[in-house]
């Protein structure tokens, strides 16, 4: 049972109890938090479904495309501007980038491949024909890819290395084209989003944190009873 069950079923006990055992307080106390906890959940529930009669609800599905330019725009005016851009390739966290993860994950298989046959057109061909062609170099493979990789985690993490590439980042037209880039991917991300995927992800997040607002209109609306019944 979700919160908002159980503040409905305390606040439906309330009215029930005031009622057959006549205590006038208690019963308004019922009313009230039932009403405050029934209006907050017909609030929720109004976000994302269409209730005929009730203008406005149902806002986030029938908002939808406004609902993706308005992401849109959040994402590249606070987060993918120009200036946030040259800030991070300027910074002094960037200015040694960790390729290492990258490196580890690249396939070397295809250059121990072309070597292979970079030997066998060569004039040590023949030699190699003589001790078993390139069945011979198999054995050579993994410790020949396990050398090229961490040869380049050695190459990336050197000083010229680095400094060739910020040089390169610092490029303007390289920094247009990531910003570019960046909302092309964005825009192209959420084009992938319908409706109901939106309404699913925003429905779980509200749902989760603003399900206690049936529980404190409950509450406050069980207190404003409670406070008209003692003055009534």
């Amino acid at each position: 049972m979700n919160k908002s069950v159980i503040t409905n079923l305390l606040a439906t006990i309330l009215i029930i109890v005031g009622y057959f055992m006549a205590q006038p307080i208690i019963f308004t106390m019922g009313m009230f938090a039932l009403s405050g906890a029934i209006t907050n959940w017909l609030a929720i529930h109004m976000l994302f479904e269409k209730v005929p009669g009730l203008y406005g609800s149902g806002v986030i599905p029938s908002r939808f495309e406004e609902f993706k330019i308005a992401i849109h725009q959040l994402m590249m005016e606070q987060f993918f501007t120009q200036e946030n851009i040259d800030r991070f390739l300027t910074s002094k966290d960037s200015s040694h980038l960790n390729l290492a993860p990258v490196i580890d994950k690249v396939d070397l298989a295809p250059s121990f491949d072309a070597l292979v046959k970079t030997v066998e057109q060569s004039s040590l061909g023949g030699m190699l024909a003589m001790f078993g062609g390139s069945e011979a170099l198999v054995p050579l493979k993994d410790p020949f890819i396990e050398k090229m990789k961490s040869s380049l985690v050695a190459l990336s993490e050197s000083e010229e290395f680095n400094t060739i590439l910020m040089n390169e980042l610092d490029n303007p037209e390289l920094k247009a084209s990531m910003q570019t880039k960046v909302a092309q991917i964005v825009e192209q991300r959420l084009n992938e989003l319908t409706p109901e995927l939106v309404k699913q992800i925003v429905q779980d997040m509200i749902r989760q944190h603003l399900g206690w607002l049936v529980v404190w209109g409950g509450v406050f609306g069980g207190l404003i009873g409670l406070f008209a019944a003692l003055v009534g």
